[in-house]
């Protein structure tokens, strides 16, 4: 987690709590040459968009106030999704026992995708049932995407 993630992660917490939510995750990118930030928020009931607006409204202030990002940009809030990303250790401990795809940044044993159930993650080693009796361990440093993801099993 970079720097700034880390920092703004810190500050809008108490901001998504205060607001009767979880900050599930925080990103920030450029698209069509405009930076945002985006805000995922999360609740045992799911989100709603009054929770979003909420906020919304109280990220902008505490934002406004503390300005930590130089640089223009648009902030959006909104809930992570069914098929979310994992990409924490409290996510990946979260799901155990869900479904789940990844993609890895190299190759192994000819493959970059793999799915299957979250079945451990210990010592950043995500263990994962890609067919009945058939585990499968990757490094979590190999990683380069994971989400969950709605299949049959």
């Amino acid at each position: 987690m970079s720097e700034r993630i880390q920092a703004l992660t810190e500050m809008l917490t108490p901001v998504a709590r205060e607001a009767g939510v979880a900050l599930y995750d925080i990103e920030m990118v450029k698209e069509g040459g405009e930076r945002i930030l985006r805000l995922y928020i999360d609740k045992e009931a799911g989100v709603n968009l009054e929770d979003c607006e909420r906020v919304s409204r109280l990220a902008e202030a505490v934002l406004d106030e503390h300005d930590p990002i130089p640089e223009a940009y648009a902030l959006e809030v909104s809930s992570p999704g069914i098929e979310r990303r994992l990409n924490n250790d409290g996510h990946f401990a979260r799901y155990i026992g869900h479904n789940i795809r990844l993609r890895l940044y190299a190759p192994v044993e000819n493959r970059k995708n793999y799915r299957g159930k979250l079945l451990a993650y210990e010592n950043r080693v995500i263990t994962i049932e890609t067919e009945p009796d058939r585990q499968r361990q990757f490094p979590r440093e190999a990683v380069a995407a994971c989400r969950l993801e709605i299949f049959e099993d």
